[in-house]
């Protein structure tokens, strides 16, 4: 019997025994196999996607905030699934859209429990889009930057255990990969990563130390699934970003924007670099509400930053909770998609945009009304109802912590 300490190594197989243990690792957190060509996945683009032509059918869909289930719903009211699709597993994974371009608006994360869940199938439905000749393109929200930048205001309790699940998976990845001596040993994310976080009850302490290490620059999560989307896109005549733009991010140059949050999310600034400056702050392209906050928007300056961008006719954002549905204001220039989606932000009606005809025929898809019933039955998470009911309306991290004074002077309209 070999000595447990002597490595096997492998013989000629060390790329299938790390293709085997990625699988391993896809299935047992998200219940999905993607295709072994995409294993290992190849590393993002240098500098992503910012500016693509006018599909023949263009679809944006709003924040989804981890709730799967409900984005299942949107993406089956958008034709991106098969109507009669209801399984979040393998077989929920096939594009039925042909050469539809869709975009999703940013926001995939916080609020609910279905996070990496989301994360994954995305990527498997995006994967399924591009070998019909269509595409599913997300976009950054703000709260995918703030997860990457440590702030966890949002997250929530489901939140914290489906990242704790997916570390003791990655472990078992991990080891499966050292005990092959032909391959080159896989680096560990949850070096360097606290293990007790004062001021958050103990019982969440592994699951804040598990989103780190997925989450962080360079972290295998982040990597993956957030490293290679775009902050602002251009397809045709549409500009989508997920806060908003003014002239100073034109000016500065959006393709450019997109390649540094890009290398920063790689890691490419180094695991404790801040986010860059155009995804930081109230007037941040992630951040900014300033086209999609109440119908009084400041249209002339709308109209001047399209203007910056040759050939582009409107802007379409999420960000902020449309209670009334998707609209838009300033002679349809400003088009505001975020519909609060999530049963932990709104539990909204699932709405979607759909742009044919190079631009020209705009439309919304509603909720068929003999189906509306089933969402206004659902009700929010127990947690936020509870506090709803008691007026303590209190967002993620404040769920979590022992004191509410560390979230003072904290924006909490997200």
């Amino acid at each position: 019997m070999a000595s447990p300490n002597v490595v096997p190594t492998c013989g000629d197989l060390p790329a299938a025994v790390a293709a085997f243990a990625d699988a391993f690792v896809d299935f047992a957190v998200s219940g999905i196999f993607f295709p072994a060509a995409s294993l290992p996945a190849p590393p993002p683009p240098a500098t992503p996607t910012t500016f693509l032509p006018s599909p023949s059918r263009l679809v944006a869909i709003g924040d989804l905030h981890g709730d799967l289930a409900k984005s299942l719903a949107a993406l089956r009211l958008a034709g991106l699934l098969p109507a009669s699709n209801n399984d979040p597993g393998p077989s929920s994974t096939s594009w039925a859209a042909g050469p539809t371009l869709a975009v999703q608006l940013g926001d995939i994360l916080d609020r609910g429990g279905d996070e990496l869940r989301l994360l994954y199938f995305l990527r498997r439905l995006s994967i399924s889009a591009a070998a019909q000749g269509g595409a599913l393109l997300p976009i950054l929200g703000n709260h995918e930057v703030m997860n990457v930048a440590g702030d966890y205001r949002f997250v929530t309790p489901e939140g914290l255990r489906e990242f704790s699940a997916w570390a003791g998976w990655y472990r078992a990845g991990l080891a499966i990969k050292r005990r092959c001596g032909g391959l080159e040993p896989p680096k560990n994310p949850f070096l360097g990563v606290p293990k007790a976080f004062p001021g958050v009850k103990a019982e969440f302490w592994d699951g804040f130390r598990s989103r780190l290490a997925a989450l962080r620059p360079e972290g295998p999560i982040a990597r993956r699934f957030l490293a290679d989307l775009p902050t602002v896109l251009v397809v045709g005549d549409s500009v989508f970003v997920h806060g908003g733009l003014l002239e100073a991010h034109v000016e500065y140059g959006i393709e450019r924007i997109n390649a540094e949050v890009s290398d920063w999310i790689r890691g490419g600034r180094g695991d404790n670099a801040r986010a860059p400056e155009h995804v930081s702050g109230r007037d941040a392209v992630v951040w900014l509400r300033r086209f999609s906050e109440g119908f009084n928007c400041d249209c002339q300056r709308l109209q001047g930053v399209l203007g910056m961008l040759p050939g582009t006719k409107r802007m379409v954002m999420g960000h902020t909770i449309q209670s009334e549905g998707i609209n838009a204001v300033c002679g349809a220039q400003a088009v505001r998609v975020d519909v609060g989606l999530s049963r932990g932000c709104g539990n909204g009606l699932p709405e979607v945009l759909e742009i044919n005809g190079g631009g020209s025929e705009v439309r919304v898809i509603t909720t068929d009304p003999a189906e509306a019933w089933q969402y206004r039955k659902q009700k929010p998470e127990k947690a936020t109802a509870a506090l709803e009911k008691k007026g303590e309306v209190k967002d993620g991290l404040a769920l979590l912590v022992r004191e509410s004074h560390v979230l003072k002077g904290v924006e909490a309209k997200a």
